[in-house]
């Protein structure tokens, strides 16, 4: 009996000793320690020919920016902004994607001893392992694959790993939550298309996530209860923080939790922290301005964000505290597994206090000054979306 009282205070002897070891290090010790992956990075058309990530550019997410911030892993993305639902429509889009993969490719090929193509979660572990960036590919929007889902397996061996069902305007796949104004007259499609529902399940087939951000309400419930994985929504907010069409309410929270998915929190200022009515109006107007986005070249794009960033300035930018306050909603709705992290980077993301990826560390600091847990700042971090991964990769093979 003695013994095993001496065993027992043993034991609570270095349980308190790991707790307080845990609660006396510092956000910048538990950031150096976490494994970072961020599920939205975009890129412009001009990434490996005009612009050098290898360098300090003027982009938010670079090799030295990444370094400072030590942001270790994340989606770069195969974007494509949405167009009319025809031949020329699918070419052009198609056009635009293979720019993008292509320069992803160069990126991991050119700059190898510091950038590194994964294709799997235990890739992305074994890279950062090695002190490189893994790469990963996710296409936001499908619409680029045409009328036919013929090439999924081809866009899976070049690495894609999660497919954006849609984007701005409905597609040929699904309605949209944000239609355009100009093509769409209310739903297309009431949810997923029938051709919508085959990509779904030949997503599931190739070990690729079927990604519902951008999705509307009723497509992002179809697909959940359609695909045999779970889903993830690699960037959005929660409407009970920041109520737009693009953010998601509780019931889809409780239906990411039900498929056992991830929700990840997007960084980006719109979604983040609603705009006052002025700033309302006057993104409006620079919305009917500029016009259908899928006619914009990389200047006019360049330029729409110069734009918003100058309206943005109107007002109190969101910061990275408002940015949590999703986080904090998210896990209280679905729970510490089901949330985790994106910046839409060089897509319009950026709040005050992470503008670029060198300032990653000060969201690591904040779910620290909230009382998160190290295990639980790793769950959100990357161990979520690894785990989804995870399954998907297992229920292909």
């Amino acid at each position: 009996m003695i013994n095993l009282k001496h065993s027992a205070l043993l034991l609570l002897a270095v349980s308190a000793s790991a707790c307080v070891a845990e609660s006396t290090r510092t956000a910048s010790e538990i950031h150096d320690q976490t494994l970072t992956l961020d599920t939205h990075i975009d890129i412009p058309l001009t990434y490996m020919t005009e612009i050098n990530p290898a360098e300090l550019t003027d982009l938010q997410v670079d090799l030295p920016k990444l370094a400072e911030g030590k942001l270790d892993s994340g989606f770069w993305i195969v974007y494509t902004p949405q167009g009319d639902l025809t031949d020329e429509g699918y070419a052009q889009a198609s056009e635009i994607a293979e720019t993008r993969i292509a320069a992803i490719t160069a990126l991991t090929q050119t700059h190898s001893n510091n950038f590194e193509l994964a294709k799997t979660a235990a890739d992305v572990r074994r890279i950062v392992a090695a002190g490189k960036h893994a790469v990963l590919v996710g296409m936001e929007n499908a619409y680029p694959l045409g009328e036919s889902i013929e090439s999924i397996p081809f866009w899976a061996e070049r690495g894609v790993r999660y497919v954006g069902l849609t984007h701005f305007g409905h597609n040929q796949f699904g309605d949209s939550s944000n239609p355009n104004s100009q093509r769409d007259q209310g739903p297309k499609w009431n949810g997923l298309s029938p051709l919508g529902q085959d990509l779904v399940r030949a997503l599931n087939d190739n070990g690729i996530m079927v990604d519902v951000s951008h999705t509307g309400k009723a497509t992002m419930m179809q697909a959940a209860d359609l695909s045999r994985t779970p889903i993830i929504a690699s960037h959005s907010g929660v409407k009970a923080v920041a109520d737009t069409e693009r953010n998601l309410d509780d019931e889809q929270l409780l239906k990411i939790k039900a498929v056992n998915g991830v929700a990840q929190m997007v960084a980006l200022g719109a979604y983040v922290k609603l705009p006052t009515a002025e700033q309302k109006a006057a993104r409006d107007a620079l919305d009917k301005e500029f016009g259908d986005r899928s006619s914009w070249d990389q200047a006019k794009r360049n330029l729409y964000v110069l734009r918003r960033a100058e309206i943005t300035a109107m007002a109190p930018e969101a910061n990275v505290s408002d940015f949590v306050d999703h986080i904090d909603h998210a896990v209280k709705v679905a729970g510490i597994d089901h949330v985790g992290i994106a910046s839409d980077f060089d897509g319009g993301g950026g709040v005050e206090g992470w503008r670029d990826a060198s300032e990653t560390e000060n969201v690591t600091a904040e779910l620290v000054r909230r009382g998160y847990s190290e295990g639980d700042i790793a769950k959100i971090w990357g161990e979520n979306l690894l785990r989804v991964m995870e399954a998907v990769e297992a229920d292909a093979n």
